[in-house]
């Protein structure tokens, strides 16, 4: 097993986020120049510097471009191990593997991000329900993720409960980063995350 599981998903991640970053940008300065049923995906591939069938390995539609919501497609070699009881043997840290993965689908290093989401769903109230249905979506791979690795090696709890865990992992770490001043990687502030869980959990 990888000595560095996180430091290698985090490195992944920087190097997917800042693709991501590229078309988040693109799509978010035309629709607000445009507006939203004016914009294609070809038009955002386009100012973005890619090809189409780029953007579709980063972002599902141009709504989750928009939001900066990226695609959640773990890699199959990760999601074997993980499922096997990996990459580390031990679930803690296996969460913290776990989250800096779905960190890898979060873009968002831009600090002006998340007023122009908010400007834009302002604009346009559809995205919300959209981003509602994204984040459903895959909370409900997460699960379906921790169910498989449950019938492979039993979980100290109920599926439900670890993905809920994990995305309060991932909450906390990117709140801690917005705090900083978004500098760095935002999956470096995740063992500090995962220790102020545990403090609550065990006080």
């Amino acid at each position: 097993m990888n000595a560095n599981p996180v430091d290698d998903i985090g490195l992944r991640a920087r190097k997917k986020r800042a693709r991501a970053d590229a078309i988040v940008d693109a799509a978010q300065r035309l629709v607000l120049a445009h507006g939203f049923d004016a914009v294609t995906v070809e038009a955002i591939a386009e100012a973005a510097g890619i090809s189409p069938r780029t953007f579709f390995n980063y972002f599902e539609s141009k709504d989750d471009a928009v939001l900066g919501q990226g695609s959640f497609d773990l890699d199959a070699g990760f999601r074997g191990e993980f499922v096997a009881g990996g990459p580390t043997g031990r679930l803690t840290a296996d969460l913290e593997v776990l989250a800096a993965a779905l960190l890898g689908a979060v873009a968002g290093s831009d600090p002006h991000a998340p007023a122009r989401v908010l400007e834009l769903m302002q604009a346009e109230p559809r995205l919300l329900a959209h981003h509602f249905a994204w984040f459903e979506r895959h909370k409900n791979q997460v699960e379906d993720l921790f169910t498989e690795r449950h019938a492979c090696r039993p979980l100290p709890t109920d599926p439900a409960t670890c993905t809920m865990v994990v995305f309060v992992l991932v909450r906390a770490a990117l709140d801690d980063w917005d705090a900083g001043g978004r500098q760095g990687d935002v999956t470096e502030h995740l063992p500090a995350a995962l220790a102020k869980i545990a403090a609550v959990v065990n006080a």
